[in-house]
């Protein structure tokens, strides 16, 4: 049982080493894009307020949907290029 442990253990090691590294490369383009979104999204907002006013249900709710997308983006992109 002993000589099983030790033939995992290299493939162990390396498995700790390689997976921060693909975590990293797909946490940075999210990380990105959300931070993007979060800066463009409220330009969507105004126009919105500005041409319907919210006058009716679906107006409302299409400004409530970009409101809690563009939370959803602060939150997620927060972190975009932070030392």
């Amino acid at each position: 049982m002993s000589s099983r442990t030790s033939e995992f253990a290299p493939s162990l090691e390396r498995l700790d080493i390689t997976l921060p590294n693909v975590g990293q490369s797909v946490v940075t383009p999210i990380t990105g894009v959300a931070f993007w979104a979060a800066v463009a999204l409220p330009f969507l907002h105004l126009p919105l307020l500005v041409a319907t006013g919210l006058s009716s249900e679906p107006y409302t709710n299409a400004f409530i949907a970009l409101l809690v997308a563009n939370v959803i983006a602060l939150l997620v992109g927060h972190s975009h290029y932070r030392d």
